[in-house]
């Protein structure tokens, strides 16, 4: 009887994560078509990076209609990088990137998710030269978001990828932004549960903190 409970379970387990990622892949894939006919000009503000900005009506929070938040699943830096064509057409003003840890939880080394980043920066300082950059540091993706997504904190790499991102930020003379100091407790190396009730996307107070964070940069 213990057995087929378990068995039960499992199944019940299994048909719950299931459709968890069915239903995250189908938003993902909507938000990718974004890019199929996305328009830009020089004077566009682009947030270009991954899910934690889902959701997020950055031209209100700045009330600049200039904004355009083209959050995606890229967080894989190829996903990234195979996107950035028809936003660096129109040449635009300024662009942040936001690369999450998809490729850490894939084994990824800091150094590898780096050299990513670096190509990714020089692909739109060579496309888009008057575009201005600014990187943001990586954060974290708590564990209890790991039964569907298979992500893993692992704090100390985040904290490696960090520090190369800040060498790198100097190397190729671009702005860097650190929201890792303000949205991770520094006893647990995990996402403040006040800012995210994930450990992934943000909640209110979460976007209005890195509104507070990067304005000074946007405007």
């Amino acid at each position: 009887m213990k057995k087929i409970i378990l068995f039960a379970l499992i199944i019940l387990a299994f048909t719950s994560v299931s459709a968890q990622n069915r239903k995250y892949s189908t938003f993902y894939e909507q938000r990718a078509t974004l890019f199929d006919v996305l328009h830009t000009s020089p004077k566009d503000i682009i947030f270009l990076g991954n899910s934690i900005t889902n959701g997020c009506e950055w031209a209100e929070l700045f009330d600049n209609p200039h904004i355009k938040n083209r959050g995606i699943s890229g967080d894989i830096c190829e996903g990234v990088y195979d996107r950035l064509d028809p936003i660096l057409k129109g040449k635009p003003a300024k662009l942040f990137l936001l690369i999450g840890i998809n490729d850490v939880a894939r084994g990824t080394s800091a150094d590898s998710i780096a050299g990513r980043i670096k190509r990714i920066i020089e692909k739109i300082e060579s496309d888009s030269p008057r575009t201005k950059i600014y990187l943001q540091s990586v954060l974290p993706v708590s564990d209890v978001y790991n039964m569907f997504q298979s992500h893993t904190s692992r704090g100390k790499v985040v904290v490696d990828i960090n520090s190369r991102l800040v060498e790198l930020a100097k190397e190729k003379k671009v702005f860097y932004i650190d929201l890792y100091s303000h949205f991770v407790d520094k006893a647990t190396g995990k996402m403040r549960s006040d800012l995210s009730n994930d450990g992934l996307h943000l909640l209110g107070k979460g976007y209005l903190l890195w509104c507070d964070l990067i304005k000074q940069y946007v405007n």
